[in-house]
């Protein structure tokens, strides 16, 4: 498993997300993540599960050690009244001890940047997580949140995949030394793998076209992908990735389907996003 060192992090590259898992499904699939290998589990207070996702791990019998999981906090409760008691809820929820990750989900153009981000150290003082950092951050904004932060931000959770893509923004993570993680990394399926570049290079390595997209993903200095799914046999297939390699020429010609710009998640509050 490729680990991705980030400001005093380490992350793993291939992690497990858990969006619209519910119930015992959830419960199970986390568990099943974990005994296949996983040691990343992404959740969020608005996915309504860390009850559950904190379930599965006990039940997977593993060292809370082991795992990095991480957790985030929605753009309505970043203020300096809300994010502190908020991330408490979402660490009584999970039940395992600390995150260790925390992330403020959304920024919010109606709390000012500062006031967020020191509500966020907060939550490192108050013992809730490890360590911080955002997502859904312009690199505009993440250059002004490292410079506002007394801790280190280590991660800008993002969309990312081979039709959208996020040159600016991975190039300010560079800058900062923090991790770029995708999420919808295959694009919600669909149009990305059924797209003649990533099944002609399927078919030549003998993979799937989602393995070639999170290669093509965590081949990429720095980042790494959280792939979500209820489907247990994709389990196994989305974090069977490290024992191939893409050539040059397929990578660019990945990297060459980004330059379409299609985003996927763009809620009425989301930022002005960069253009590349």
């Amino acid at each position: 498993m490729k680990i991705i060192e980030a400001n005093g992090a380490r992350i793993p590259a291939i992690g497990f997300g858990t969006y619209t898992l519910e119930g015992e499904t959830c419960v199970d699939m986390v568990a099943t993540a974990i005994e296949t290998g996983y040691r990343h589990l992404d959740t969020a207070r608005m996915y309504g599960n860390e009850k559950e996702v904190g379930e599965g791990i006990r039940k997977s019998g593993i060292d809370r050690e082991e795992l990095f999981v991480t957790t985030k906090v929605w753009w309505t409760d970043i203020g300096e009244a809300d994010l502190v008691p908020t991330a408490r809820k979402a660490v009584d929820a999970l039940n395992i001890g600390a995150v260790d990750l925390l992330l403020i989900h959304w920024p919010n153009h109606e709390i000012a940047l500062e006031e967020s981000i020191d509500a966020l150290n907060a939550t490192i003082s108050e013992a809730l997580t490890k360590h911080i950092g955002v997502a859904n951050f312009t690199s505009a904004m993440l250059d002004e949140a490292t410079a506002m932060s007394a801790a280190p931000l280590v991660c800008n959770q993002v969309e990312y995949h081979p039709f959208l893509s996020q040159d600016a923004v991975l190039s300010a993570c560079r800058r900062h030394d923090l991790a770029m993680i995708a999420y919808s990394p295959l694009g919600q399926g669909g149009d990305v793998l059924g797209n003649s570049v990533i099944r002609d290079a399927a078919e030549r390595h003998g993979k799937t076209p989602a393995q070639i997209v999170l290669r093509w993903e965590i081949e990429q200095d720095g980042v790494g992908a959280i792939p979500r799914t209820s489907n247990p046999d994709r389990l196994q297939e989305n974090i069977d990735i490290f024992d191939f390699a893409l050539t040059e020429a397929e990578h660019e010609a990945i990297t060459a389907l980004t330059h379409r710009r299609e985003r996927l998640v763009d809620p009425s509050f989301a930022p002005h996003w960069d253009r590349a």
